[in-house]
């Protein structure tokens, strides 16, 4: 080529021509791509710099799916807390009528022979006593309970020391039928009634203690039984829920921490700690109902123990929540940097576009003008 001359005018057509076909090559990769920056050789700065962010944001994205883990896995909580509760209630419910079960009469008998029986000699020495509280006694005498005067009212206010574990008893109730005295408790606690032995078969009043006393308390016990099976399996249950509280494989109700970072380094993050709320963790023990009143003071704790917990784990919740709105945000920001140093403006390309096919189409025009002259003189020559 380089022994062919060519005139300068046509030379300058050909170099504007090989000018404007590489900016529109450059055009319609970037029109294809829709990057002005696509390598390190348009623009080295640009290039490297939107990179590095595109680089940060795709670590955010990383961690913003193990925020997205750690929302679930503190919502599995708060639902395995919200179940717990219910259990709560229920056990709280099965406790309540332990406690409101009635202990039905329990009778105090004179026989036919105590009658005939006065004064002191026929004195019986009877006590009284509600569950495992202090025993009361009182001194019945023969000759003074065949009387009228010895009223049902009277031997109430004998009584009146009588205590159940939760206080001065309340709901005592003395009947008298003849010859027998019926005594009742609508506590829902054991009425226990003994006599003097030395007494027994020589004084006027005999105890019932393989009758009706022994029936009525196997029938107390037994409703307590009961109850305080079903209050058992319901803190059974209360173990197995907390067991299935996990999400992930990690279980915050079951004695797991989870630590949800924040950054690409990790140096921010928040370190959500586990609890143990299986029934022994939140100190509700197993129970024969010998005490109700403990028994619901545990479940009572263990309610505000669940409440307690639950505020934490929100208060966590709205931070992990928090976060992962500012990442979301942030890589928007990063690749929104990121873009404008290497997208291209596709309004700008095409119209650059239209204006390079314009230029080469009047390059193409003036090329061939420029060789018109030299066409000229090949008509000469012929």
């Amino acid at each position: 080529m380089g022994d062919i001359v060519i005139n300068s005018a046509v030379r300058s057509n050909l170099q504007t021509l090989q000018s404007t076909a590489s900016l529109m090559a450059q055009t319609q990769n970037r029109l294809a791509t829709g990057l002005k920056v696509s390598s390190a050789l348009d623009n080295p700065q640009s290039y490297f710099t939107a990179a590095g962010l595109n680089a940060r944001a795709a670590d955010l994205g990383a961690l913003q799916d193990s925020m997205s883990l750690g929302v679930q896995t503190l919502k599995a909580a708060d639902e395995g807390i919200k179940s717990i509760q219910k259990l709560i209630n229920q056990a709280r419910s099965v406790a309540n009528q332990a406690l409101q079960a009635k202990a039905t009469a329990t009778t105090l008998d004179k026989t036919a022979e105590a009658a005939a029986i006065a004064g002191s000699a026929g004195a019986r020495t009877v006590t009284f006593q509600i569950g495992t509280a202090s025993a009361v006694s009182v001194v019945f005498a023969t000759a003074t309970y065949a009387t009228a005067a010895s009223s049902a009212a009277a031997i109430e206010s004998q009584l009146a020391g009588l205590v159940s574990a939760g206080g001065t008893l309340a709901g005592l109730t003395v009947t008298r039928t003849g010859d027998s005295l019926s005594f009742s408790v609508a506590s829902g606690e054991n009425l226990t009634i003994g006599g003097d032995a030395a007494a027994s078969g020589a004084a006027g009043f005999g105890i019932a203690t393989s009758g009706t006393q022994g029936q009525n308390g196997e029938t107390l016990a037994e409703a307590r039984a009961t109850f305080a099976r079903d209050y058992n399996n319901l803190r059974t249950q209360i173990d197995q829920l907390a067991t299935d509280a996990s999400f992930n494989g990690i279980n915050l109700l079951n004695g797991n921490s989870l630590l949800v970072k924040f950054n690409e380094s990790g140096t921010s993050n928040l370190n959500i700690e586990g609890v143990t709320f299986d029934a022994a963790g939140l100190g509700v023990t197993e129970t024969t109902f010998a005490d109700i009143d403990a028994d619901i003071a545990l479940l009572d704790a263990a309610t505000k123990t669940l409440r307690t917990q639950a505020s934490t784990f929100g208060a966590n919740l709205s931070v992990v929540q928090n976060r992962q709105d500012f990442t979301k945000n942030m890589i928007n920001v990063l690749e929104g940097g990121a873009g404008a140093l290497t997208l291209a403006d596709t309004n700008v390309e095409a119209a650059n576009l239209l204006a390079l096919q314009t230029r080469q189409s009047l390059a193409q025009t003036s090329l061939s003008l420029a060789n018109q002259a030299e066409q000229a003189v090949l008509q000469l020559i012929r």
